[in-house]
């Protein structure tokens, strides 16, 4: 392999091309959109300001990156270097018979704690964790989900609900209504968001189930999560469910 190809393929030259990107006015905007002061949910993370489509183009370029070099992206201390890893996984991972799924999902696993942050749940744990264990044709055990969905980490209850999205996506709803009901007294925003979001992609392929389950849990269901499953349903529907007089 010419040395200029190796160059390209290292993790120092990702950053590189990451760095010379680099946008202050960016960053300090990105600083407050992703709650990074003292005691909100992003505290103490850095970006050095860039844009996701900038990101995904280096994606472009290095996503035969090798998973150890993957692996120096996804421990960097800067927001947007471990989203470009993770997009590097999922492009990964996307690869029609691809050979390296069960690694990836098992790598991703293993470094969890390195997906902090919302953007970070949501742009991959649907396409590898949900990925993952989806299968049409085998039954694959889908208890990590319920074990994540316990977690006193915040962003591992995000990636076991976001996760479904992908089996939803096939009219798989089984265990994103099983989550959502074990998450309906979990205490963050961010969870009801999340939960909030999935059951109103359950209603986008089928209406009547997501209706069923609002209508048994929708008065203990935090405000936040019902205004998002209820987002497309039509306006008397949504002023029933938020006052509580509901025709089932």
């Amino acid at each position: 392999m010419p040395k200029h190809t190796q160059q390209i393929l290292s993790a120092a030259a990702a950053l590189a091309s990451l760095d010379v990107m680099a946008d202050a006015k960016i960053a300090e905007h990105s600083k407050r959109f992703f709650k990074t002061g003292p005691g909100q949910y992003g505290e103490g993370d850095k970006f050095i300001g860039i844009r996701v489509p900038q990101i995904r183009k280096i994606v472009s370029q290095f996503k035969s990156l090798p998973l150890s070099e993957v692996n120096v992206l996804l421990y960097s201390e800067y927001h947007e270097a471990r989203l470009c890893a993770l997009l590097i996984l999922v492009s990964r991972f996307k690869q029609k018979r691809s050979n390296e799924h069960q690694a990836i999902f098992h790598f991703y696993l293993e470094n969890l704690d390195q997906v902090n942050n919302w953007d970070l749940v949501d742009s991959s744990a649907h396409p590898i964790v949900g990925g993952y264990l989806y299968s049409k044709t085998s039954s694959k055990d889908r208890s990590l989900l319920y074990q994540l969905a316990d977690s006193e980490n915040l962003w591992h209850r995000r990636v076991a609900i976001i996760a479904t999205y992908h089996f939803i996506k096939r009219s798989d709803f089984a265990d994103a209504l099983a989550l959502s009901e074990i998450l309906l007294t979990d205490k963050q925003d961010l969870i009801h968001k999340a939960v909030g979001w999935m059951l109103r992609e359950i209603g986008n392929k089928d209406y009547d189930t997501e209706y069923k389950f609002l209508v048994k849990h929708h008065v203990n269901m935090p405000r936040t999560m019902l205004r998002y499953a209820i987002e497309k349903f039509s306006p008397v529907v949504r002023k029933q469910f938020l006052s509580g007089q509901l025709s089932t």
